[in-house]
Parts: C-alpha cells; structure tokens; sequence
C-alpha cells in the first residue's frame, strides 16, 4: 500500500448500520449546500441544508425597536450600578432591550432514494472519507454488492450520488419539504428530472420560546411585486436529475434561494431559481461522473492536505480517535464555509428542523468564534472570508443599535444574529440579552489574520475602518469607577448571574471580566494596528482616548482565595459550574495571561478552571472544547487527557459530531464543540502567542509518539514536528521573520539547529518557564532541529 492509500485509510470513519438520528449522521458540504445522509443501505436518506435559506426578511429602519426615551436609559442602569443596586440595574436594563429574536435556519428538505432491496441482516457500512470529501455506503442486495457514494461539489456547486453494482435497480426518488412547495418531474432523453418550488416562512419564533400556535411558524401570503420580491418569506428551488451510468445511476441535485444581501429584499418569486438550479445541474451532467469526482477531490483535498497529525505511532485508541476527531473538524470547516458562502452557523450548514435549536443562528457570546478558532492554525485562514464579511456587515448594522439603544457612537451587537444581521439585545432576561460586546470579540479574529503578516496595506486599512466603530463604541462604554479605575457599564458576564441576597439573583454590574479582556485587547489592537498603517489615517481623537483608556483599565482581579474572579469584586455565582468560561478570556483564546508575563494571573484562572469543573462544568462539548484549549495554555496534560476522554467519549455521537446535551430531550449538534476540539489539538501541540512559539507545550501522556505538518503560529511561521517517547525528535521551523523565541521541552537533549544558511550554535535565553527551556533564532526562513538524547540515555 503506498504513502497516498495509508493517509486516505487513516483519515476514515466508518460504522456499521444507519444512522436514526442527525448527531450520527455523515455531513458533507461545499460552504453553500450541506447534506447529511443516513447511510440507509438501499434507501438512502438525505438531509438538504441551504445556507442562505433562513425564515424572514430585511430589517428596515426602526424594526424591532421600541420608542427610545430621551435620554437614554443607559445613565438610569448606570445610577443603579454606581448605587450597588444590581437588581434594579437588572430590571432598568430591560430598557436597552429590543422587541424581536433572531430569525431561523431552515431545512431545504429531505431527499430519499430507493435504490436497491436490502438482504435481510445483511451486514451494511458507512463510511466517510474525511481526506476525500466523501461519504460511502456498502451493502448487498439479493447476495450483489451495492454501493452508494456521495459528495458535494465546491466547484461544480452540486450534491453528486452514485449507485453502483449488480444490486441497484433504477432509483426512485422522493423529496419532502417542511414548506409549502410545488414539485415537477419530466423525462427528457435518458434523464428523469423533478424539481421543486417553494417559500420560507415569514418569521419562526425560536424554539427555546416553546409554543406550537399558528405563531409559531408563519408562513407568507403576499404575492411578489413586479420585480418577483417580498419583504420575507424568500423563495427557493431545487433541481434533480436522474442518468443511467456504466454498472448503475447518477443523481445530481443543484438548488437556489433567494437571497438577495443581508439589507436586500429577498426574491418570492421561485421562477428565476429555478431556472439557474436546473442550469447548474445540466451543466454538472456534461461531465463525467470521474471527472466531477477528480474535480471534487482535487478542491477539497487542496484544503484538507494543507496540514497533517499523525498519532498512529502512539498505538493508542484514545490517540487514533484524537486524530479522526482533529481530521473531522477540518473536514466539517471545509464543508460549512467557503468565500462568498454564509459564515458556519451553530450546525455550519446542516439542519432538518424548521424550529432548530436556538435557531441554529450565528450566536456571537462563544460559538461563532469558536467555529474559525482552528481556521489559521490548520492552513485554513482563506475559508474566514465569510466571517470577515459577516463582521464588516455586523458593524454596519450595528451602528444603529449604538445610536438608539445606548445613545453611543460607534457600533454594537449582542448575544446573537442571523442572516439579516440582528444586532439588537433579545427580549430576554439580562444575563442571555444584555451583553454589547460581541463585535470587540469578533475583531480579534481580524487582527490575528493581519498577526500572519503579507497583508498589502491596503488590508489593513480595510480592517481599521472596520475596527474604529467597534472602538468608539467600546470607549462610550466604560466609566470611571468609585476606585478611579475604567470599567465597562453596564456589564454582564454572558449567560451567569450572582448571588444578591437571599431573595436576588441579578447578571447586570460593571466590569465583568471578559468585558474588561475585550476592551483591553480590543484597545491594544488598536493602536497597534493604527502605528502599522502610518500616520494620517487612523482617527486622531479616537487613537487619544483609546491610548488613555488602556492606561488605566481595571484588568480582571484576583480573589481571597487565589482564584480569577469573573466579575469585579467577588461575587457567588449562581451556578458555581457555568458551562461559559468567559472571566479565563485572556488565558484563551486571548493571550494577555501568559506564564512569563503573568504568572500570577496563569495560577488565579488554573484555580478558576479548576472550580468550574469541581462544580460540574464542561458539561456540552463546546463548553469542554474550551476547557481542552485551557488546559493546553495551562500545560496541564493530565486535565487535556480527561477533557479529550469527555469531549470523544459521552460528547461524541457515533459520527463523532459535538453534542449538547438537552436532559430529556435528544442530545443536539451543535459544531463549535468539533471545531473548538481541532484548535485544542493543535494548542496541545504548538502554541505561538506572546512571541514566543513553543513546541510540545501540552503534549498529552497517550500521544507517546507522532508528527505533525503545516501548523500555523502568529506570525505566519509555519511548524512541523515528529516526536518519540513524548520527546521531540526533529522539527522543521519555517519563520517569517527573524528574532523569533523558541520554546522547548527542559528534557536534557542535545539540539543541532540548521538555518537557513548554516549550521547555529545553541544558546539558551532567560525567561523559559519551569520545565522548558528557550532559544532564538534570529533570521527569517527554513530552521531544522534535530534533538539527541542525553548522554548516556539508552537509545530505544
């Protein structure tokens, strides 16, 4: 078997029998169309997901928003807060609160196709090929072999499904839609087409709101006006062709919605879609099945290849499973985002309920960002283009919020959003609702692209005039405090509420410790980015009070006990096992606590992190993704081994997707947990914040031996390692600039570097915390290490 059969055998995951429910699925997508099929041997059943297909329309000016009193009631919460009353600062923040909830991801629908009589116990396997893009089924039928293959095409835009072998009949198909539709078939030569056509609902109350009224889901009654628009409700099509093919069939599917921009009214009329659906799919037909494979292939394995972890040298279960579960969440980010296409959503694009948990919206408090956490890292930084989008979108949207909400300059946006950009605070108490902060969290995503360096100056502009509205809005936000010190008011940590009295609980007070992380990076980055694009361009009053402010900002407080608070004065959390780690912010995914900077703050949050989970934290996967990206800046290999059992173990379905955990309800899927667990595994492995990259820093006991390739570090540096009885063997740097600290594992090896030019003497530099040990490497390009044992070590 050569090198290129070993890597696509190790990037599989195969199981026996169907999946029953979506969490064990197999998920394929190109960014746009999302597909989850069951693996039903001889009647396959697929779950079709649109991403621009969502309930509702446009926003107009004063949509959602109550009559604003002037002034506005941010001084009254404020008053409340200065008078140390949180429950009255609870209840006046329902004045900063909007009237709508976000809008809904919704189902195109469900594709079955009856292709083959399954034998009677006849044993059948799904397998998805995670390097390929590709899922599989195998079965028999009437003692034939039978095999249905799948994939989604990025580059042909189209869902691809072949039958073959002796047991495959010719398929009957059949799609089921949640909403009203109108369906077509017609035979023309030797291909059978069906179409069909329909409207999103009008609004779709979110789930969590409960109720099944005539409410709940409405559907449109408006007819489009002469140009085929609506104010919501979007029309959609879908198209599907059926071909005999040599030793089976071929279905391809295209679909449309119309979606016309987040500030557009949608297209009702489904006509035109229908026509560029049925375009797409003829054009996928004069191609061949291998070629529309091979093009597949070739697109999604120029992605996949950009990086490889190989663990297998371990011999270890626990190690095999950490590797899938690293490879699917590449795969899973490939899938759900694309340039042009919608940023991944809480399920990316893959969805089968008009009422989706949370309305498998864009939620900004943790799970968006915890999406692209791993994007950089694994070489997929070109796959953020939508959620650059998204953001430059959100501040646009969000300056209205500012203005009417606060009575601020600037931009805000809160806890959630969706396809039209929501950016008001939900009507919902104030610990889900009131949380302004979710545009300082999504710019550090822009900054730490501009970290990777070859950025034209160009970009960076673009991104400071991104930033400034976000800035301004945040600099209206803070206030001196009876201390004299700057903090955010009001300010909530997102999701927890504290104990008041006996009788009280409240969520609303000032400086809340990832509030005051967010405005310190946000600031920081600021200025750092307004020295990089020169003089003249940055506003010069906003640089100034930006530059005062971070001079005197209250950062997070350590309590009697040693542990990191999560507010600003200690405070009973109501539920001491919040699954949000939100007050550990600037451990990850900031990089303000650092062991050499910091050290102090690095044991206040180990206590911190500690406490939750003695309480009964990390218990949803995304909620332990975070806990498993923790422990790696911690160094804490034992607590990253008990993170990686829970987070495979019982918040894994069988297909390996996050699971949220809904007590007597079915566990759900939600993909920030897979994501979030592939930056963990690369955490583990390399880290490079605080200028200094360093290699093995968390490297877990089960993971005795194996390599890596293409990790990104900030800065753009690029690393690969191999190791052996959890020490480095050799690793290959290649910088792009010089003055670069390395860290390394204090573990009495020899180290021969080879730079770019020659051979470099070793010296080892002051400030490696206990049990590493650094160097420096002063020139930009390729550095190889090689790492002998010590003297006198017995060799293996």
């Amino acid at each position: 078997m050569d090198d290129r059969q070993q890597r696509v055998e190790r990037h599989r995951i195969e199981l026996d029998g169907p999946a029953t429910r979506l969490v064990d699925r197999f998920l394929i997508g190109n960014g746009t169309l999302g597909a989850a099929l069951d693996g039903v041997p001889g009647r396959e059943g697929i779950d079709l997901s649109l991403d621009t297909l969502w309930s509702g329309g446009p926003r107009r000016p004063g949509d959602g928003l109550a009559p604003r009193p002037d002034p506005s009631p941010l001084e009254s919460v404020r008053r409340a807060i200065a008078d140390r009353d949180p429950v009255a600062a609870d209840a006046r923040a329902a004045a900063l609160r909007g009237s709508t909830f976000t809008e809904s991801f919704q189902p195109l629908g469900r594709l079955t196709i009856d292709y083959a009589s399954p034998d009677g116990g006849s044993r059948s396997t799904r397998t998805s090929d995670l390097a390929r893009g590709v899922v599989e089924t195998t079965s028999t039928s009437g003692g034939e072999a039978v095999t249905l293959h799948a994939f989604v095409s990025a580059v042909d835009d189209v869902l691809v499904v072949e039958l073959l072998g002796d047991g495959v009949r010719e398929p009957r198909v059949g799609f089921a839609t949640p909403h009203p539709s109108t369906t077509e078939e017609r035979t023309v030569g030797d291909t059978r087409w069906w179409s069909a056509t329909g409207r999103a609902p009008a609004s779709v109350r979110p789930s969590y709101l409960g109720g099944d009224d005539d409410e709940a889901v409405r559907y449109p009654t408006d007819v489009p006006d002469a140009d085929g628009l609506v104010d919501a409700g979007m029309a959609w099509a879908l198209s599907i062709a059926v071909q005999p093919i040599p030793g089976g069939f071929r279905l391809v599917v295209g679909t449309r919605s119309g979606h016309r921009g987040w500030q557009a009214r949608p297209l009702g009329d489904p006509s035109p879609l229908l026509e560029q659906s049925r375009a797409t799919v003829s054009r996928a037909l004069q191609r061949t099945g291998e070629a529309l494979l091979e093009r597949h292939v070739a697109d999604h394995r120029s992605l996949f290849d950009r990086v490889d972890l190989d663990l297998s040298a371990s011999a270890s279960a626990s190690a095999d499973l950490a590797e899938r579960y690293f490879d699917l969440g590449r795969a899973l980010l490939i899938g759900s985002s694309r340039p042009g296409s919608e940023p991944a959503n809480l399920q990316g694009v893959w969805n089968d309920q008009v009422r989706p948990p949370w309305s498998a919206n864009f939620t900004t408090n943790i799970n968006l960002q915890m999406n692209y956490w791993p994007a950089e890292s694994t070489g997929l930084g070109d796959l953020v283009e939508p959620l650059t989008r998204f953001i430059d979108e959100l501040v646009d949207a969000g300056r209205r919020t500012a203005g009417e909400s606060y009575g601020l300059d600037g931009a805000a946006a809160h806890h959630n959003s969706d396809l039209w950009r929501h950016t008001d605070a939900v009507p919902l108490d104030a610990h889900w609702a009131n949380w302004p902060s979710a545009l300082p969290w999504l710019v550090a995503h822009l900054h730490r692209r501009l970290d990777d360096g070859g950025a034209h100056h160009a970009e960076h502009v673009a991104v400071l005039q991104t930033v400034e509205p976000v800035v301004s809005f945040v600099l209206g936000m803070v206030v001196t405090d009876a201390a004299g010190s700057l903090v955010v008011s009001p300010s909530t940590s997102p999701e927890n509420r504290f104990v008041v009295d006996a009788d009280h609980t409240a969520a609303v007070t000032a400086g809340a410790a990832m509030d005051q992380e967010l405005v310190h990076e946000c600031l920081r980055e600021y200025l750092a980015l307004a020295e990089r694009v020169g003089d003249g361009i940055a506003d010069v009053g906003l640089l100034a009070r930006a530059r005062d402010t971070v001079a005197t900002l209250r950062l997070p407080q350590v309590g009697a006990d040693g542990t990191l608070l999560e507010w600003a004065e200690e405070r009973e959390p109501t539920e001491p096992g919040h699954r949000h780690l939100s007050h550990l912010y600037g451990l990850y995914p900031g990089t303000r606590i650092t062991e050499s900077d910091t050290p102090e703050h690095v044991e206040a949050a180990r206590r911190a992190l500690r406490r939750r989970l003695a309480n009964g934290g990390g218990g949803t996967g995304w909620s332990m993704a975070w806990v498993l990206c923790l422990a790696a800046r911690l160094r804490d290999p034992g607590l990253a081994s008990e993170a990686l059992d829970t987070l495979l173990g019982p918040l894994s379905s069988s297909a390996l997707l996050d699971l949220h955990p809904m007590g007597d309800l079915d566990d759900v899927f939600q993909i920030d947990g897979n994501l979030g667990g592939t930056a963990g595994v690369v955490e583990l492995l390399v880290q490079g914040h605080g200028g200094v990259l360093s290699l093995l820093p968390t490297l877990p006991g089960e993971w005795s031996a194996g390599r890596f390739r293409g990790f990104r570090v900030r800065g753009g540096h690029v690393v690969d390692v191999e190791w052996s009885r959890h020490r480095p063997v050799a690793a290959t740097l290649l910088l792009t600039s010089g003055g670069v600290l390395v860290e390394l594992p204090d573990d009495g090896s020899m180290v021969a570097i080879t730079g770019p030019v020659c051979t470099l003497p070793t010296w080892l530099e002051d400030g490696a915390p206990a049990g590493r040990r650094r160097i420096r490497l002063d020139e930009p390009g390729v550095h190889r290490l090689e790492f002998a044992r010590p003297p006198g070590e017995p060799e293996d």
